[in-house]
Order: structure tokens, then C-alpha cells, then sequence
């Protein structure tokens, strides 16, 4: 069996944008971004290969952008869906607290994607963890690979 360190996913760029734009979706939800989530997107949007000018320029936009449509995002992969889920929830209590709207987007998320049954055991995974992991070191899409 591989370890968690063993397995990668291949994520496409039109994957990678949606992931990234998605999360920036997420932490806009209780229309305040937090010091913590924006080092946390930073740090994402590196990991995703994008220009730190171009990640600290949406993180100042996102509040007042009416022309993105804030709708769940569609994976081509569930694996790809699943790791932006357990990232949300982590981004999500970056700040020490998770929004009922955080928690009712992710979980249209997960409907969107056709995880709904693996929907509350992530989220019991994550409040067991909280109390010990730092959530930037465990971030999911650090075992994604590039198409």
C-alpha cells in the first residue's frame, strides 16, 4: 500500500485555475479574509504555479468582484474534488472558525462533484485533526503533479 506521501494526482491547469478560484470563492463567503487565509492563498496559489503579484491582486478584488459566478466548481476528477474539499475545510478554519455558509458551499461542492456520502466523514476528519495539525503543512495539493 502507498503511502499518503507516495500518491500524486495529475491536475491540469483548467483544474488548478478552478481550484484556486474556487477557494478564493470559499473565503470570501463571510465577506472577510482573514490574515491567516490570505498566507494560506498565497502559499496556494505558489503551489499552483501562479504569479504572486497575480495571487496578491485577486485576493484584493475578491470581495467586491460581482462578475465571477459563485457557483460550486466541477472537477474532471473526484480525486481532484475530494483534496479541494479537505483543503476548503482546512482554508475554512484557517481563521479559527468555520462560516455555516463555508460549510453549506463546501458541501454543495462535494453534492456537485458526486461526493456526498464521503461529505460528513470529511468533515468529522477535519475536526479531529484541527487540534494538531497546522493546516498549511497538510494541505492536499501538495501531492498533485502537473498534466
Amino acid at each position: 500500500m502507498k503511502s499518503k506521501e507516495d500518491v500524486s494526482i495529475k491536475i491540469s491547469l483548467v483544474d488548478r485555475s478552478l481550484y484556486y478560484k474556487s477557494l478564493m470563492l470559499l473565503i470570501r463567503k463571510d465577506r472577510k479574509i482573514h490574515d491567516e487565509e490570505k498566507s494560506m492563498m498565497m502559499s496556494i496559489g505558489q503551489m499552483l504555479g501562479f504569479n504572486s503579484k497575480f495571487c496578491a491582486n485577486t485576493l484584493e478584488e475578491i470581495l467586491d468582484n460581482n462578475h465571477i459566478i459563485d457557483s460550486p466548481p466541477l472537477f474532471s476528477e473526484t480525486d481532484i474534488a475530494l483534496c479541494f474539499i479537505r483543503d476548503g475545510l482546512k482554508l475554512s478554519g484557517a481563521d479559527g472558525q468555520i462560516q455555516k455558509a463555508e460549510l453549506t458551499w463546501l458541501k454543495s461542492v462535494a453534492e456537485s462533484n458526486g461526493l456526498s456520502n464521503l461529505w460528513a466523514g470529511e468533515l468529522e476528519k477535519y475536526y479531529r485533526a484541527q487540534r494538531t495539525d497546522n493546516p498549511e503543512d497538510n494541505l492536499e495539493l501538495r501531492h498533485f503533479k502537473w498534466e
